[in-house]
């Protein structure tokens, strides 16, 4: 089954090359090629992007192993709470994590669900052992590579919104977010002091 993974991932990424490479040609019809494009690889996908506040400071002044720690205890607490929320996690870099998910709804809830659990593992910690956690989500339409990438506005936006807009324990949504989960009664949106929309989950 991974192998057949791999083999996915190899042909969307194959494909995409193959239709870059012709809108680069002299006289391409790229509104063509353009649509093709989003043809085979336009979907649309409630994005998390997640990093940890504080984290470069704490390398820097308690060392690599801390560094590894801290990574370590991140994943082992976060990573079961988005597959208990079909979550897809693409890409985990660093003190960073990728994922999407289909239903914004679960989007939400699990964001909400890592941040209690940070909280409750956090009480009993030194400052330096905390896992502090930010979070953006988008949504909208992306083009999805197979499981290994998404790329687009969205998506740009929740990375900018969860790696260096929020603060820990916030939970930053984009504005299409936001207006898609308008319906969803049982989540509360709020304004940070920056004018950012912020999902209340305390």
């Amino acid at each position: 089954m991974a192998y057949r993974r791999v083999i996915g991932a190899s042909a969307s990424e194959d494909r995409l090359e193959k239709l870059i490479e012709s809108r680069l040609q002299p006289n391409a019809d790229k509104e063509k090629i353009d649509s093709r494009i989003w043809d085979l690889f336009g979907e649309t996908w409630a994005v998390m992007f997640t990093d940890l506040s504080g984290f470069s400071r704490n390398v820097a002044k308690f060392g690599i192993i801390h560094f590894l720690q801290t990574i370590y205890e991140s994943e082992r607490l976060l990573i079961p709470i988005i597959e208990d929320h079909d979550g897809i996690l693409l890409k985990s870099e660093g003190d960073s994590l990728l994922v999407i998910f289909r239903n914004i709804s679960k989007a939400l809830q699990a964001s909400m669900h890592m941040q209690r659990t940070l909280l409750e593992y956090n009480k009993d910690k030194n400052d330096e052992d905390k896992v502090l956690l930010c979070v953006g989500l988008g949504y909208g339409q992306m083009l999805r590579i197979g499981d290994v990438d998404v790329f687009g506005h969205e998506v740009n936006s929740a990375s900018k919104l969860g790696e260096d807009t929020a603060e820990a324990y916030e939970i930053l949504v984009t504005p299409a977010l936001a207006e898609n989960a308008a319906s969803l009664k049982e989540f509360s949106f709020g304004k940070t002091d920056k004018g950012h929309t912020k999902l209340i989950w305390t």
